[in-house]
């Protein structure tokens, strides 16, 4: 089933464990502010490279569902016509895997996650987010971070739906986190009283992922 847990045991996630306890990647240069466009540690790539924990699930549109609850006020479940009838934006935005390569120029198409607050109205008392795929995978966003104004819940990258080894028919789009807080094959977003880690960042890596400041691990 397509909801079942994630294969911890894959090839990356073990890779990625080591590289968490081994503090893999951390450079000396500092953190802070951009002062230019790639962040520390990273390397450009031209390719798009697929990371995943070693399941792809295969959701067709007619199957796709996006269940939004937990502290909103009017909770909802999408299907994939109601999400197409949302307002649609495109956005052009660098993503930087932990990993450490970044890549330049994507062009995204779908829904502003400002789109999606409006519509569930969150309660005061929320203050984070739980993302969930799929695949069984959950990550976590402050609500600060969920609600930027580069974030969205793309279907398209470059003009052409999202394939699914890269997180198709949705996904998560976070350009200013490292690409792990973007959530694949998208399928909830649970709103909470406080951050709490997800399956990255219960396996050592950090809560927030700032590039710029290096947040790889806890």
């Amino acid at each position: 089933m397509d909801d079942d847990p994630p294969a911890a045991e894959s090839k990356l996630t073990r890779s990625k464990q080591r590289w968490a306890s081994e503090q893999k990647f951390l450079t000396d240069a500092p953190g802070g502010p951009a002062r230019d466009r790639l962040p520390p540690g990273q390397h450009l790539v031209r390719n798009w490279p697929v990371l995943d924990l070693g399941r792809q699930p295969d959701v067709s549109t007619e199957r796709w569902r996006l269940n939004v609850h937990g502290l909103v006020s009017r909770p909802l479940t999408l299907d994939w016509s109601a999400f197409q009838e949302l307002p649609q934006s495109t956005i052009r935005s660098d993503i930087h895997c932990v990993t450490s390569w970044s890549r330049y120029h994507n062009e995204w198409a779908g829904v502003s996650t400002r789109s999606l607050l409006d519509l569930v109205q969150p309660r005061d008392e929320a203050r984070a987010v739980m993302l969930h795929g799929y695949d069984g995978y959950t990550t976590n966003l402050t609500l600060a971070d969920f609600a930027s104004s580069d974030a969205m819940i793309a279907h398209s990258w470059q003009g052409r739906p999202l394939t699914r080894e890269h997180g198709g028919p949705a996904r998560l789009i976070i350009p200013h986190l490292y690409f792990w807080k973007s959530a694949k094959w998208i399928n909830a977003v649970a709103f909470l009283g406080a951050d709490r880690p997800g399956f990255w960042e219960m396996n050592g890596y950090h809560m927030r992922g700032d590039p710029w400041r290096q947040e790889r691990y806890s």
